[in-house]
């Protein structure tokens, strides 16, 4: 972004209201000549000569105290002008409208979409390409899409390159590692099967595996059922290799999220989808425990765009992308107080939990652990709410919290990303901190900076604490994946913004991705994969 400081004329600058390209296309504006300019300056307006048109200028005030999330779209605005575009001119559209739209064609996910797909998105998103944009940035910021992920499962682990390679290691008694065997992977196995298929996002269950590629496909391996009619009950056949599920095949899913009894995908458009667990209306539908046909989750959710979701312990939260900003939706079992709305009672509808508009906190991710879920604000507060166990909601004490509730102990670090486990919560700073809570079983905290076997590395912290372990690697955290699972010893991934993978907590099945010592089930103490993400 450039601002004069050749010898144009000084212009007095105004707000000037959003305009049509037709109102200032008739406009007679006096040429300006080519400048010499430099970056936003401190204290004086700004004059933009646009490319496209040099007879048209964007007048700017002053940018220092401009919030930088306007000034990022400010950035994109006028970059935008510097160059071609990609479509044919749409004189109904303001400037910005048109930028939003440029920058909405070169997303991954919009680019294939059908002009009839497109023209729906957008009347979804409030009738806005900045909406949209806003909507389609939201989903890759929350889901890593197009970025490497690491994901700590119950005894097994995927890890997703950024180039969409996927490795699986582990416990593998159901072929949940999709190698075509049932033999368990103590290191990273490449997935052979999967070559020539870009995978963007991963999902990982109780003996099960769930894989989404950039064309929108579904790749399903380990049990053959979507849910669980009863607990630890799996399905009469094993497939041991991805396979694509046939049931989406119409669908064009960006996000799957596996949790107990049943399964959620979220499409490209924002619509949830349900596997099982549907009786008794239990998510808003009628299907038998096993069905493999998914049901859209309708009621409030039914025309409102889902960025994220989050699945639970027999719950399932959904973050939605509104005109009027970002809310969280949820629905299921209201054990515990995880849904968030006051009250321990079931929801067989997704319903708006209002509590985040009390606190005037926007979130901007949100996490779903075994009994207790967090949530991070755009600026940069931690809401915890469910289950209170061992600590895991942060708050100094193991008591219930039925609605969102700040984490005080945080209040000096902004947030930018949260994960959470059985009873197990970690949240990753703006200078890439991170701090974990809860319960220390398995060592899966990270507190072990004494040498192996001295020191309780097994302690539940009430309040958060530094993962010292973790500052010493000397890189920046962009992820953090948690087991989330009640009948499994959990283990953690960090993942590095180099694509470093860390791991510690139990390594019993190998999922830790190295062999153990003699009579060591875990580590605590972050150790290097062996392998490179980025």
């Amino acid at each position: 972004m450039e601002a004069t400081t050749s010898g144009t004329p000084s212009i007095r600058c105004h707000n000037i209201p959003d305009q049509h390209i037709s109102a200032i296309v008739a406009t007679s504006v006096p040429a300006f000549p080519r400048q010499v300019c430099h970056r936003f300056g401190d204290s004086s307006p700004g004059e933009f000569p646009l490319a496209a048109n040099p007879s048209i200028v964007l007048h700017v005030l002053t940018t220092c105290n401009l919030d930088p999330r306007d000034l990022a779209k400010l950035e994109a605005t006028c970059s935008f002008f510097k160059r071609p575009s990609n479509f044919a001119p749409d004189y109904d559209l303001s400037i910005s409208e048109l930028a939003a739209l440029d920058m909405c064609q070169k997303r991954a996910i919009f680019k294939p979409m059908t002009d009839e797909e497109r023209r729906s998105l957008k009347q979804k998103c409030g009738d806005s390409w900045k909406l949209v944009l806003r909507f389609l940035l939201a989903g890759e910021t929350c889901c890593r899409r197009e970025k490497s992920q690491a994901i700590a499962g119950p005894g097994h682990s995927i890890a997703v390159t950024s180039t969409g390679v996927v490795y699986s290691f582990g416990s593998n008694n159901s072929g949940q590692l999709g190698h075509g065997t049932t033999e368990e992977e103590r290191r990273p196995r490449h997935i052979r099967s999967l070559q020539g298929i870009r995978i963007i996002q991963a999902a990982a269950g109780a003996d099960r595996t769930m894989l989404v590629s950039d064309a929108g496909r579904v790749y399903a391996f380990g049990k053959d059922s979507f849910g669980e009619a009863e607990f630890g009950v799996q399905g009469t056949n094993l497939v041991t290799t991805p396979q694509l599920v046939e049931s989406l095949k119409d669908i064009f899913v960006v996000q799957t999220a596996i949790g107990n009894f049943f399964t959620a995908v979220l499409s490209r458009e924002g619509r949830v989808y349900t596997f099982s667990w549907g009786k008794d209306r239990k998510l808003g539908h009628q299907t038998e425990p096993n069905d493999v046909e998914p049901q859209p989750l309708l009621g409030a959710l039914e025309n409102v765009p889902v960025v994220q979701i989050a699945a639970g312990y027999c719950y399932l939260l959904c973050l939605a992308c509104q005109p009027s900003g970002m809310s969280v939706y949820s629905v299921g079992c209201g054990l515990g107080g995880k849904l968030g709305h006051g009250s321990r009672t079931d929801e067989k509808q997704p319903r708006l939990i209002e509590q985040f508009q009390l606190l005037d906190l926007q979130p901007m991710v949100v996490a779903s652990g075994a009994w207790h879920a967090a949530a991070v604000g755009r600026d940069g507060r931690v809401c915890t709410w469910g289950w209170g166990r061992y600590g895991c909601l942060g708050h100094g004490n193991e008591e219930c919290e039925s609605v969102p509730k700040v984490v005080e102990a945080l209040s000096n670090a902004k947030a930018v990303h949260v994960a959470t486990g059985d009873y197990t919560t970690f949240v990753v700073s703006e200078d890439r901190d991170v701090y974990s809570f809860g319960c220390g079983e398995s060592a899966s905290l990270g507190h072990n900076t004494a040498a192996e076997g001295q020191g309780n590395r097994h302690a539940n912290m009430l309040s958060p604490e530094l993962v010292k372990s973790l500052k010493q690697v000397k890189e920046k955290v962009v992820q953090i994946s948690l087991t989330n699972s009640i009948h499994w010893n959990a283990h953690t991934f960090a993942l590095t913004e180099s694509g470093k993978l860390y791991a510690f907590g139990a390594g019993d099945k190998g999922q830790l991705g190295k062999e153990l010592m003699d009579n060591q089930t875990e580590r605590g103490n972050p150790e290097r994969v062996d392998i490179n993400l980025d």
